[in-house]
């Protein structure tokens, strides 16, 4: 099988964990793409016999910690700004084997070779990750989904984090409402929702009006991970795990421009 083929498949959630790094769909994508090209070149750093998905992060992570890409020239946005001012007060290998594990579903043993560590080194790292992470900015979530168990789920999970929970919205116009009547700090959004509205559409009414970091779920992320822009930054898969969950709702919050509860624009 050839490396197209074994890398192929990885290239939606790569995209994924290469934002995640870098707190913007621009320079994420841009990573993936001079992975691309960097197999092309080499094809060599590839070890085709290992497990593809191991050796396709083995490859992005090794080269987001050796390759400053100039991201000067690529559109910016806020979650890109927030990063230049946010990334010294995360590790940044702390944050990759905290992804790795917490977001991306890999075991201490396989994030310990993507990162060319030992399983003692990776927990260390989830450690530090853990402490520095909590100790950015809380804030009030919004929680947009029209399943009455997974709403509950969510909000557990956010109110374990320490964050509060502005009331959950089940359709579109509940949602805007919601925001209008308590400007979130974050938003945590379904797709489909109950009235068969659009949760992409209720969060394309709310950014008119507010600045607000939004994560996506969805059983089909392959439906946003298209290529086609705009795509969102952070998104969790259903069924998601817990530590999914809190490992996006992190990183989202650490790539946002502010703290604390939003005002109207």
């Amino acid at each position: 099988m050839t490396i197209a083929n074994l890398v192929g498949p990885q290239l939606p959630l790569l995209r994924r964990y290469a934002r995640a790094l870098t707190g913007s769909q621009a320079s994420g994508d841009a990573y993936v793409a001079a992975m691309l090209e960097t197999l092309i070149a080499d094809p060599s750093i590839f070890n085709a016999d290992a497990d593809p998905r191991v050796e396709s992060y083995r490859v992005i992570s090794s080269l987001w910690s050796s390759l400053s890409i100039n991201t000067d020239t690529l559109p910016s946005d806020h979650w890109e700004k927030a990063a230049g001012r946010k990334l010294e007060a995360i590790t940044p290998r702390a944050r990759q084997a905290f992804l790795l594990v917490s977001v991306e579903g890999f075991s201490i043993d396989e994030a310990a070779v993507i990162l060319g560590a030992d399983d003692a080194e990776v927990s260390d790292l989830l450690t530090r990750a853990s402490k520095e992470i909590a100790e950015q900015v809380q804030t009030d979530v919004m929680i947009i989904e029209d399943e009455p168990l997974i709403a509950l789920d969510i909000e557990t999970l956010v109110t374990d984090l320490g964050h509060g929970v502005t009331g959950i919205a089940r359709t579109h116009t509940e949602a805007v409402k919601l925001a209008n009547d308590t400007p979130p700090g974050l938003i945590l959004a379904d797709i489909q929702l109950a009235d068969g509205s659009s949760g992409i559409d209720a969060i394309n009414d709310i950014l008119k009006t507010f600045n607000v970091p939004v994560i996506f779920i969805t059983a089909f992320p392959e439906r946003l991970l298209t290529g086609d822009k705009p795509e969102p930054a952070f998104l969790i898969t259903k069924p998601f795990r817990a530590d999914m969950v809190k490992g996006i709702i992190s990183q989202a919050l650490f790539f946002d421009q502010t703290a604390g509860k939003r005002t109207a624009a």
